[in-house]
């Protein structure tokens, strides 16, 4: 009675169809995600926030790749994102990209006394620039 035929087809079963993996929900998921972050990336701009003098002239190429110092309202000097403003000078002379290129943008807010932005410019020629150009914003001339 207990011969080798009876045990068959009991215990293990194997199912007859593949089993596939429901991509649909990840890919709602990842369009989900694209949609935020497609809209809160042009909110994670980080900078220091300058009003510049709008003045009348013909808009000049815009180069990234250029130095930029910040003069806020309130007479604080920014080398980037780091306030410079108790040390401009020597923080301009160890700065390496300064030394190499010898080139500087200035980006003053338009309500800054002009003696601090002169401060800074004098401070940036006795640190060895020898290009210095004030960034403005540009009035459309028609």
């Amino acid at each position: 009675m207990g011969g080798s035929g009876g045990g068959r087809g009991r215990g293990k079963r194997r199912l007859g169809g593949m089993v596939e993996i429901n991509v649909t929900p990840l890919i709602d998921v990842m369009l989900v995600l694209l949609v935020i972050f497609m809209v809160t990336a042009p909110m994670l701009q980080t900078g220091v926030h300058v009003d510049l003098p709008k003045v009348k002239s013909a808009p000049m190429p815009a180069e990234d790749d250029k130095l930029l110092v910040i003069v806020t309202k309130d007479s604080h000097v920014y080398l980037g994102k780091d306030d410079i403003t108790n040390d401009v000078e020597a923080k301009l002379r160890s700065n390496a990209r300064l030394g190499d290129d010898k080139e500087l943008m200035v980006q003053a807010d338009e309500g800054v006394p002009y003696g601090v932005v002169l401060r800074v410019m004098a401070a940036a020629r006795a640190a060895g620039v020898e290009k210095l150009g004030m960034v403005t914003d540009p009035l459309v001339v028609k």
